[in-house]
C-alpha cells in the first residue's frame, strides 16, 4: 500500500480494555495520529465491555479521520484482540504494522525513524527502538531502556529478557509470514510477547532495535500488584523460560537466570520494584 508521495502505508494496531484510562488512551491516540510519517492508519480493538467513560473516549476518537475501531463483544485477551487486528491488516494488504498500547506515547519521529530502519535493512523483519519510563503521572522517572541493536544481540540478550519493548516495535508482514500463518497464541493471557519472539527466531526470523527512544513507557503500580504477581504466573513463566532455554540453545546460565526471576516474580511488590530497577 503506497500513497501519491511514494510512502508506504502503516497499519498501528492498539488494544483496549476496561481497565484503561480514557485520558491515557487519548495521549496514546494523539501520539500516532501526530507522527511525522503521516501515511498511516490506526486500528483500535475494544477487548469486551468498557465504562461509559471509555466509551465515550472511543465514540470520539472514532470520528478522526486515519482511525478505525472494532468492538468485540466478549472479552477475549490481548492475543485474540492482536491476532484479529493483524488478520485486518493482512486483509487490507498492509505490509508494515506496528503496535502500540493504550497507555504509552510514541516520540513523534518513531515511525519515521523504524521505517528508514526497515528500508536501509531489508533483511530485518521487526525492528524496536530505546523506551523511555514515565510514571502514572506523566513524569520521567529516570530511566531509558535501550535494547540490542542487531540480530545476533537480539538472540543472545533474550536468553534473559525480552529483545523488544513491545508496544515500541514495527514489523514487517514478513514476520508474520515466516510463522506460517501463525500470529500470537492465543491462550497466552500474560506473556503474549515473549512466546511470539521465541516462535518467530525459532522460525528465522530477524530482529533489531534503534538506539533512539521511540516510547515513553509507563509504570504503574499495576504492572507489579497484578501482571508481575502471582505463584501460577511465575511459575508458568519459568517453564516457558526452560523452554525457550533449551529451543533457542542457551546455557545453564539462562536456566539461573530464568530462575532468579521466578523468585523475584514471587517476591512482595517492594522487592519487585527494586529488582526491577537493578535487572531491567
Amino acid at each position: 500500500m503506497v500513497n501519491v508521495e511514494g510512502k508506504k502505508k502503516i497499519a498501528v494496531i492498539l488494544p483496549v480494555y476496561k481497565n484503561d484510562k480514557p485520558k491515557y488512551l487519548s495521549l496514546a491516540v494523539e501520539s500516532i495520529l501526530y507522527q511525522t510519517y503521516k501515511n498511516i492508519h490506526l486500528y483500535i480493538g475494544v477487548d469486551g465491555p468498557v465504562g461509559d467513560e471509555l466509551k465515550e473516549s472511543l465514540e470520539v476518537i472514532d470520528r478522526q479521520d486515519r482511525v478505525s475501531i472494532v468492538w468485540f463483544p466478549e472479552n477475549r485477551g490481548l492475543a485474540c484482540v492482536l491476532n484479529d487486528l493483524l488478520d485486518i491488516c493482512f486483509k487490507e494488504g498492509y505490509e508494515y504494522i506496528a503496535r502500540m498500547d493504550a497507555d504509552d506515547i510514541s516520540m513523534t519521529d518513531r515511525l519515521e525513524k523504524q521505517m528508514a530502519y526497515l528500508e536501509k535493512h531489508p533483511e530485518i523483519d521487526v525492528v524496536g527502538g530505546a523506551i523511555n519510563e514515565i510514571d502514572e503521572e506523566g513524569k520521567n522517572r529516570g530511566k531509558t531502556i535501550v535494547y540490542p541493536a542487531d540480530p545476533v544481540e537480539c538472540r543472545a540478550f533474550f536468553s534473559k529478557r525480552n529483545p523488544h519493548a513491545h508496544p515500541a516495535v514495527l514489523f514487517r508482514k514478513s514476520f508474520f509470514d515466516k510463522l506460517e500463518g501463525n500470529k500470537y497464541i492465543p491462550e497466552y493471557r500474560q506473556n503474549q510477547d515473549t512466546m511470539l519472539w521465541y516462535d518467530g527466531m525459532m522460525a528465522g526470523t530477524q530482529h533489531a532495535n534503534i538506539p533512539e527512544v521511540v516510547l515513553n513507557f509507563r509504570m504503574t503500580d499495576a504492572m507489579f500488584k497484578k501482571r508481575r504477581n502471582g505463584w501460577a504466573f511465575a511459575k508458568k513463566q519459568f517453564k516457558d523460560r526452560l523452554m525457550i532455554n533449551r529451543g533457542l540453545g542457551y546455557g545453564f546460565g539462562a536456566d539461573v537466570y530464568g530462575f532468579a526471576m521466578f523468585c523475584m516474580l514471587v517476591s512482595p511488590v517492594w522487592v519487585k520494584k527494586i529488582a526491577y530497577r537493578v535487572l531491567r
